[in-house]
């Protein structure tokens, strides 16, 4: 990301803190990616800090190595990436938390130096980690801005009720952090109003018109609907026999024993896992039986299209308790691409909201086998009742969510915060915990 519009005095000078951007792969780094282009398109001036790219192997990508620090001057501010202290830690969390710790107190140091005045407008940190939280309040404070703590999954919440968190010092230790993140942010963003809820709870009542819902969004032009047959089938050996796909992070909080199930319960229909994660050695144990289910890694973003084209159905797992806490980005893309998704996820949540709202697929309850098997049969056996959902979840999704859209909620909170220091008339470099 090289382009955009040219930096004016007139807009605001934001620095973005987040464990991932371009050319990583991860989504909460293509999330980033184009906040930060549509801020930029409306004319801020952006200094990214974030990691050396390293999500798809949990090692930094071949190229990058050699430096814990790479600056890149662009025409619209500058991106500093720092070493991430990577390692295939999601089921050590000393070691990962030791590494967040790390990584986010690297990123703290790089944020006071970037850009070439002390002051900027706004700082936004992007959790998780949740570390970032007060790494973001330091560099605001030093900076005499209001921060912008953005929210992706609600921590530690999703871990302790999928149990890859159980030691009581440990949740009491990063409960205590999460609730001080929230009370020095001047806002709280969330992607839905599940997550918003739950974050209000956790502040005095005369803040919670600090916790702001802004969701995801899609690119839908990069992503579009296209044939089924596509080079991935080919490469997989998936024939032209009906496709069930889950596509995104193999771990814990997905219920992605239920593929499993569905697989060996349905052997006319292929399966396939896409991406990687704590999860996947052990599935893949589970499943090493069956000839329908297949394994694959993480493809490039620029074919995400076609990955998405390459199933007949998608499916949106997420163990029961988690649909409040975190809400599963893939189902825009998802339907952007045309194709119908089984959910499994708590009734009343986003995505089965999203899912009725937009006619795109339907959602059955959690950690059910039953259940999820029969949806996916049901749907396979229906060619027209796919189509004509594919045909709606794009429609709605082209018209519920832009990033354009987000884009523009971001940079008028921005501006908000701002008036609102200014009437208040709080003096450079003041802090905003209260």
């Amino acid at each position: 990301m090289t382009g955009g519009a040219p930096v004016s005095s007139r807009h605001s000078t934001i620095i973005v803190l987040c464990p991932h951007f371009a050319p990583d792969t991860a989504p909460t780094g293509t999330v980033m990616t184009r906040i930060v282009e549509e801020l930029v398109e409306l004319g801020h001036c952006v200094h990214v800090v974030t990691s050396l790219p390293w999500y798809r192997s949990h090692a930094i990508e071949p190229g990058w190595g050699g430096r814990r620090r790479r600056i890149e001057h662009t025409p619209w501010g500058s991106i500093t990436r720092i070493d991430p202290f990577p390692g295939d830690n999601k089921s050590n969390l000393v070691r990962r938390a030791l590494g967040f710790v790390a990584y986010s107190v690297l990123a703290g140091a790089a944020a006071l130096r970037v850009g070439d005045q002390r002051r900027v407008d706004a700082v936004i940190a992007m959790s998780p980690p949740l570390t970032l939280g007060l790494t973001g309040w330091m560099v605001a404070t030093w900076r005499g801005a209001p921060l912008i703590f953005n929210i992706q999954d609600v921590f530690p919440d999703a871990a302790v009720t999928t149990g890859a968190i159980t030691n009581r010092w440990v949740i009491t230790a990063a409960s205590w952090l999460e609730r001080v993140s929230y009370r020095l942010s001047d806002a709280v963003t969330v992607l839905s109003d599940d997550l918003r809820a739950n974050v209000v709870t956790k502040l005095p009542p005369a803040r919670a018109d600090t916790v702001h819902v802004i969701p995801n969004f899609v690119d839908t032009a990069a992503i579009a609907p296209g044939d089924r047959n596509t080079t991935y089938r080919r490469e997989l050996g998936l024939g032209a026999g009906p496709v069930v796909m889950y596509a995104g992070n193999v771990g814990f909080s997905q219920s992605l024993d239920l593929v499993v199930a569905a697989a060996e319960r349905l052997p006319d229909i292929q399966f396939v896992i896409n991406g990687e994660g704590a999860a996947r050695d052990a599935l893949a144990a589970s499943g090493a039986h069956l000839t329908n289910l297949h394994f694959a890694p993480y493809v490039d973003a620029d074919r995400l299209a076609e990955l998405l084209a390459s199933a007949d159905l998608h499916v949106v797992p997420l163990r029961r308790g988690l649909g409040s806490v975190s809400v599963p980005s893939k189902t825009y893309s998802i339907l952007a691409a045309g194709r119908p998704v089984v959910a499994a996820i708590d009734a009343g949540t986003a995505v089965p909201r999203i899912l009725e709202a937009s006619g795109g697929g339907t959602a059955v309850a959690p950690d059910e086998p039953d259940a999820f098997t029969a949806a996916i049969a049901e749907l396979v056996a229906s060619p027209s009742t796919r189509a004509a959902m594919g045909l709606a979840g794009r429609s709605w999704v082209v018209a519920n969510a832009s990033p354009a859209a987000v884009g523009q909620r971001y940079s008028e909170l921005i501006q908000a915060l701002g008036a609102n220091r200014r009437r208040r008339g709080r003096p450079p470099g003041a802090g905003s915990g209260r």
